[in-house]
């Protein structure tokens, strides 16, 4: 009986810079010892990489330098669908459905409320839970906004990085101090889940 070929587990790291994971390829715009790609992350399609071809993502710190485009062609929304186009099917714990280990995508950025959004003065905007509404077809159907230029449909997750002053505070006070008082949340964790295509 022939031996079936291994499947080739591609995980990637983009905007890696000068640092990536264990277990991840680096992408980058520049030539690093980190990188293993030279792409530019704003230049679409990223011709490098197939369809559905990725097992995982992770990206940080690089979301929040997304410029602006116009209502036709933002850069947020194509960034997020070359992710989506990459990636594989997720695929999940067959001990826990709720576990995806393929077709995901970790985010990482500055929280909207923390004085870390604006400090750095290449940042362009600034990131919320809500920015990640936009990536689910069916909130953009259900919201009547189906016609923004943006294709990809993600579930997702996610979760804080709370400044020292409150990790030892109640979860009531710190829900509480995470939606009305700034610097409360330095970064915010996503994590995307490739929803399979809608049929039609």
């Amino acid at each position: 009986m022939p031996k079936q070929k291994k499947e080739t587990v591609l995980k990637l790291s983009l905007a890696c810079g000068d640092n990536k994971p264990e277990g991840f390829k680096g992408v980058d715009i520049a030539k690093t010892k980190s990188a293993d790609y030279v792409q530019d992350l704003l230049k679409f399609p990223w011709t490098q990489f197939a369809d559905n071809s990725v097992d995982e993502i992770e990206c940080s710190n690089f979301v929040e330098h997304i410029p602006h485009g116009d209502s036709r062609d933002d850069p947020f929304f194509q960034f997020f669908d070359e992710i989506y186009r990459i990636l594989k099917p997720a695929e999940f714990e067959p001990t826990n459905p709720n576990i995806a280990n393929k077709g995901i995508a970790r985010i990482v950025c500055p929280y909207y409320s923390s004085m870390r959004a604006w400090q750095d003065p290449t940042h362009q905007r600034a990131i919320s839970e809500a920015s990640f509404l936009y990536l689910n077809k069916q909130w953009r159907i259900d919201n009547k906004l189906d016609h923004y230029p943006v294709s990809c449909d993600f579930d997702f997750t996610y979760g804080y990085v709370v400044s020292t002053d409150w990790q030892n505070r109640s979860q009531d006070a710190q829900a509480f101090a995470i939606r009305h008082y700034i610097n409360v949340v330095s970064d915010i964790q996503i994590q995307l889940v490739k929803r399979p295509p809608q049929k039609k």
